[in-house]
């Protein structure tokens, strides 16, 4: 049985504008243990897959759908049912720490709160446990500054205590939304290190939603490329990077610098924008930037299809490896 497994997942925001889709039809599991990047353009509808999956959607949201944790369907799960899942077994690092973190309390209060609450461990405890995971994520001096407000924390090392919230009851689920982007090179090496030395110790599975295909190549074993707000490709990391199948992915792959390249060449591109959300017509949504497009392509949509083993695609064309 699957740690998480998600079925044709779909979710909608109602606007003054009209209903935005912005994530139709996902499908994917994840093993205890394992770690699935889900790489993507901005506005993709990679975070919004998780805050439904983490019962978070904005209020002018709704998803449906399975979206089971073990054995137990999360979806329209009471929020006090929910809480115990939450924090414990499931957590999340959020993309943006300042607006995760409450500016009102100081840090070893909301540190603490989750391990006397789920854990049930004392207030001299948690502290202590709470200042090991600091120290862990590289916050200096961080006994003296445990008792401090966000806002006394650069962005750096808000995004750092965030990982170490999320670190602190073990979970056997973590979603990681952009980790590690205000982090430099170096804190995000060490950052990823822990992450990985947390799913080889704990058997955590790992979600990692990112842009950044260095930071998925470095930790990831599996990834889905989603684009407008579906997945069109899925496989094994080396696939991925060594033969990707769809258009999108090789257009991803392209646009990233290289240390081989030589250095007058222009960055390749993906020409256009992604398609208004509002209004997906019935082809297939990349079809307008596709540089392989055909005139099926823009009537019928093409559904995720097995090619290889582990390896799915999109795409009513077959591209050479």
């Amino acid at each position: 049985m699957s740690l998480l497994a998600v079925e044709n997942l779909e979710v909608r925001f109602d606007t003054a504008d009209g209903e935005v889709c912005a994530v139709n039809d996902v499908s994917f599991s994840v093993e205890p243990g394992e770690t699935l990047g889900i790489v993507g353009e901005s506005g993709s509808g990679k975070s919004q897959v998780f805050f439904a999956v983490m019962g978070l959607l904005a209020a002018n949201g709704r998803a449906r759908g399975k979206v089971r944790f073990r054995d137990t369907d999360l979806l329209g799960m009471p929020v006090s049912q929910l809480n115990t899942i939450r924090g414990a077994h499931l957590s999340m690092i959020f993309q943006d720490p300042m607006t995760s973190l409450n500016p009102y309390l100081r840090v070893s209060k909301q540190m603490t709160e989750v391990l006397v609450q789920h854990q049930h461990k004392s207030e001299q405890d948690a502290r202590r446990i709470a200042i090991e995971l600091l120290e862990r994520v590289q916050i200096p001096e961080a006994a003296r500054r445990f008792d401090q407000y966000p806002h006394e924390f650069s962005g750096g090392m808000r995004q750092r205590v965030m990982i170490a919230m999320a670190l602190l009851c073990q979970p056997d689920l973590l979603i990681a939304d952009e980790p590690t982007t205000a982090l430099d090179v170096t804190v995000q090496a060490q950052i990823l290190d822990l992450l990985a030395q947390l799913r080889d110790t704990l058997n955590t599975a790992i979600i990692l939603i990112s842009h950044d295909f260095g930071v998925v190549a470095g930790l990831c074993e599996r990834v889905a490329v989603m684009y407008a707000g579906r997945i069109v490709e899925t496989a094994p990391v080396r696939e991925i990077f060594y033969r990707p199948q769809h258009p999108y992915t090789r257009g991803l792959l392209q646009s990233l610098p290289r240390l081989d390249a030589d250095d007058h060449q222009e960055l390749p591109t993906i020409p256009g924008q992604p398609p208004n959300l509002q209004s997906l017509g019935e082809g297939c949504a990349f079809s307008e930037r596709c540089p392989l497009v055909q005139p099926h392509c823009l009537t019928d949509r093409p559904l995720l299809r097995q090619i290889a083993e582990d390896h799915s695609k999109a795409c009513h064309r077959d591209l050479a490896a």
